[in-house]
């Protein structure tokens, strides 16, 4: 048993460390960091610019500033731990780190905001917590729309995404309580479309977890509760619309967000993608959050994501 595992072991020691660089260059960042650990000649050639550079977009060099001087495994990282503004500041990209499959957030500007630029309704505003120069502030609107787009020959193909909605709720945000909101995310090809899957989730976290605890119905008041339930039950039999369920997570950044939906970017699909979030039905009135954008990245399985690698250290 100790003869077998010596010349495992001598047999790797033995292979081209080039050829163990351009074997790794095929996986993917995980892979390499998995693999660096295995014997010191891999974690050698797990740092060989070959293996990173075949993880950069090939217009690497137009969106890192200064990337001279660096290596690649360097620039890389850059790119997934620091989002790099681009279309005049309308967007941001990034890589995602475990997979190297670009990222982007829109900017509340690069969206479709019905009413967006009447101050009554919307206010654009400055501040330091956001990674674009302007974020929305809903004022106060009876009639909420905002929608997105974004081209897929942007996104990484064969991978399947998700998009999130990132917002701030203001201390005085109102109207959201009682009242969910309408989510979805669709895709047109040249040769097929793609029906967007309608869903109904909370913006507001604390009305969702009175729902899902069943505790909404008894925080309504009196007067509301058979309206709103009597929507509620209308969004469920819808036969492309499912009852509210969730409501937004909090970010690493402080951000909320809140999930769309999900969509596959296939090879060689030409198209766009739509994401939207509406509340048109209710006639209340709302106000009170902040949109910072809509952010596409890579629908991650949980279980992968809690066993996260240090690509740092590969």
């Amino acid at each position: 048993m100790e003869k077998s595992e010596e010349m495992d072991g001598n047999f790797f020691e033995s292979l081209p460390e080039g050829f163990i660089a351009n074997a790794m260059a095929r996986t993917s960042p995980k892979d390499v960091c998995t693999l660096s650990l295995v014997c010191t000649l891999f974690k050698s050639a797990a740092g060989w610019d070959a293996v990173w550079e075949k993880f950069l977009p090939p217009d690497y060099q137009k969106i890192v500033a200064a990337a001279d001087g660096c290596s690649k495994k360097e620039v890389y990282l850059r790119l997934c731990d620091y989002p790099v503004l681009i279309d005049a500041g309308n967007k941001s990209f990034w890589l995602h780190k475990l997979s190297g499959k670009k990222c982007y957030m829109l900017a509340a500007r690069d969206l479709s905001i019905i009413w967006g630029d009447t101050p009554r309704y919307w206010r654009w505003i400055s501040i330091p917590e956001s990674r674009f120069a302007e974020v929305a502030e809903l004022v106060s609107v009876c009639w909420l729309e905002v929608r997105g787009r974004i081209d897929t020959s942007l996104l990484s193909s064969d991978t399947r995404y998700a998009a999130y909605l990132v917002f701030k709720s203001a201390p005085h945000t109102y109207g959201f309580e009682y009242h969910p909101v309408e989510v979805s995310v669709g895709l047109i090809g040249a040769e097929n479309q793609t029906e967007s899957q309608i869903k109904t989730v909370f913006l507001e976290p604390e009305a969702s977890e009175r729902y899902r605890h069943g505790e909404y119905e008894r925080s309504l008041p009196g007067r509301r509760r058979m309206g709103v339930f009597s929507r509620l039950r209308g969004l469920a039999s819808r036969a492309n619309a499912t009852p509210p369920q969730i409501g937004p997570k909090r970010r690493q950044d402080g951000w909320l967000e809140i999930e769309l939906g999900e969509f596959y970017n296939g090879k060689g699909q030409d198209g766009e993608v739509y994401m939207s979030m509406m509340e048109v039905k209710g006639g209340n009135w709302k106000g009170g959050i902040i949109i910072q954008g809509i952010e596409i990245r890579p629908k991650m399985n949980p279980c992968t994501q809690s066993r996260f690698f240090d690509v740092g250290s590969a």
